[in-house]
């Protein structure tokens, strides 16, 4: 996992597998994660599967999805 960096063509990241929610829009304007082995979450648009991958750690991700869950991004909503 050593040659995945931030920023890099989702398309090049190897044995990444794309996920998007069930919740997605069917428009195809989605948020597609990849899990990258045990340490690393790669994040990409599905309109760009080629472009840049935004990748975290697990913990990052997880701290991320516990702010969601508690109500800490809703601001952005309204």
């Amino acid at each position: 996992m050593k040659d995945i960096y931030n920023g890099m063509p989702a398309s090049q990241i190897p044995g990444a597998t794309w996920r998007k929610s069930a919740r997605s829009n069917p428009n195809g304007a989605c948020v597609e994660i990849a899990a990258l082995g045990r340490e690393m979450i790669a994040v990409r648009n599905s309109r760009f599967p080629c472009g840049p991958a935004l990748v975290c750690t697990r913990s990052q991700v997880s701290d991320f999805l516990a702010g969601i869950k508690d109500g800490e991004f809703d601001h952005v909503l309204s």
